[in-house]
């Protein structure tokens, strides 16, 4: 899908938010209240703020005990630079402006000398009435523990703030509200005159720091000028070194054409070749299998004994996907891209076994099939997720092994020199 046919899906998806459209009715889906384990529901609503972007609005509330909790995230991607807003709340109009609240940002009350760190509170979609009763709703829940376990004269400094953000809603009282640090970009407040320049609101769009990036798992993503494989048309290529938990580094290469929409990844690993080859077994027994996080190197055969199937190393290339992933992957090759199913040199006995042989990977990834999935990587350098760890998982197999000759040969290990590099 080209980035234009990209941006009309998602025109038809987002609409502008208008409480009179009755044809923008939220999606409610059955969900589990983690207050009291009992079933309740969760409306999610796909919207757009005017002169902002699209967000996503979930509302859950729950019948058996009352719990409701409502946040928003942004359905866009992470933008090119942070935004920090400032806002001079001169008039009650200006308490009733809306505001949008990433998670990543914080907010700041200068003259309260009051901040609500990064990270802290989930996203939010209010006005800014709204994040001063939301403060004081957080203090004043905690204030029975505050009872307990803090002196009394810090009591009264927080009985004071209370009084302070009170009056801040009740007044007409200047104060400067530094509302939002958003490093990622995607916090907003209303300019109720639009198309006119706000006097009382400040933008300022600004470099993130190296710190800033690492929060937002941003840190070490390189990215260069290649040309589409498909189109031969400019593109770019993102690459990041990520580490893969209870694993190692690897490398995470991925294109994407504006062009002709094409993509494609590629994962290497980050380090070298073990001296012990992998061989991983895992015994399918439910579709929850599926979802496991996979590595599989350029080094690594796969192999189904169950259907006497075996998947030689480089044929797919290295990939970091899922087990279900990795199944379509390899019944795309074998039987929706085989040369072999379509024009004058298919045999109709041909086209019986391969469709026969992708029916079978649909049960697989049902979990319709008992079957054994092996990943055997000389290099080593494969992985599959354990679900139990740090436990040992009872489904799967790790098993270490060295390598053949004609292994470390394909490798490329027999005519390496490692030592004596400084000898002349």
């Amino acid at each position: 899908m080209s980035a234009i046919e990209e941006e009309e899906v998602r025109g038809g998806l987002f609409k502008d938010i208008n409480a009179e459209d009755e044809d923008q009715q939220p999606t409610v889906i059955e969900s589990l209240c983690m207050n009291c384990y009992e079933n309740g529901s969760t409306r999610l609503l796909l919207t757009k703020i005017p002169f902002f972007k699209e967000i996503i609005i979930s509302s859950f509330t729950c019948p058996h005990c009352n719990w409701t909790n409502t946040e928003i995230q942004s359905a866009g991607r992470i933008q090119e630079q942070g935004v920090l807003y400032t806002l001079q709340v001169k008039t009650k109009e200006d308490m009733n402006r809306e505001v949008v609240k990433s998670d990543g940002a914080s907010t700041r009350i200068p003259q309260l000398d009051f901040e609500i760190p990064a990270f802290t509170q989930k996203g939010s979609l209010s006005t800014i009435e709204g994040l001063l009763e939301r403060a004081v709703a957080g203090l004043e829940q905690d204030q029975p523990t505050r009872k307990v376990c803090v002196l009394s004269v810090h009591l009264s400094e927080f009985h004071k703030f209370e009084i302070a953000c009170l009056e801040l809603m009740n007044t007409s009282f200047d104060f400067y509200l530094q509302t939002i640090d958003d490093p990622s970009g995607n916090s907003f407040i209303e300019n109720p005159f639009v198309p006119q320049k706000d006097t009382a609101l400040t933008v300022t769009h600004y470099k993130r720091t190296p710190e800033q990036n690492a929060h937002l798992l941003l840190t070490s993503v390189l990215v260069f000028n290649t040309n589409c494989p498909e189109c031969n048309a400019p593109a770019n290529t993102n690459m990041k070194l990520v580490q893969i938990p209870h694993f190692k580094e690897v490398i995470i290469m991925a294109t994407n054409c504006d062009s002709c929409g094409h993509r494609t990844n590629e994962v290497k690993s980050g380090g070298a070749t073990e001296e012990l080859g992998t061989r991983i077994t895992l015994h399918v027994t439910d579709p929850s299998d599926m979802s496991r996080d996979l590595l599989k190197s350029e080094t690594c055969s796969v192999l189904i004994p169950e259907l006497e199937f075996e998947f030689g190393m480089a044929a797919l290339g290295g990939k970091f996907t899922t087990l279900e992933g990795l199944l379509k992957d390899i019944k795309d090759l074998i039987v929706s891209k085989n040369p072999f199913m379509c024009g004058d040199s298919t045999t109709s006995d041909r086209a019986e076994k391969l469709e026969l042989f992708g029916q079978k990977i649909d049960k697989i990834i049902a979990a319709e099939m008992d079957v054994h999935i092996i990943l055997d990587d000389p290099a080593g350098n494969s992985y599959l997720q354990n679900v139990y760890a740090p436990d040992p998982d009872p489904e799967m197999k790790i098993e270490k092994y060295t390598r053949t000759f004609e292994q470390n040969e394909d490798l490329g290990l027999n005519d390496m020199k490692t030592e004596g590099y400084a000898e002349k």
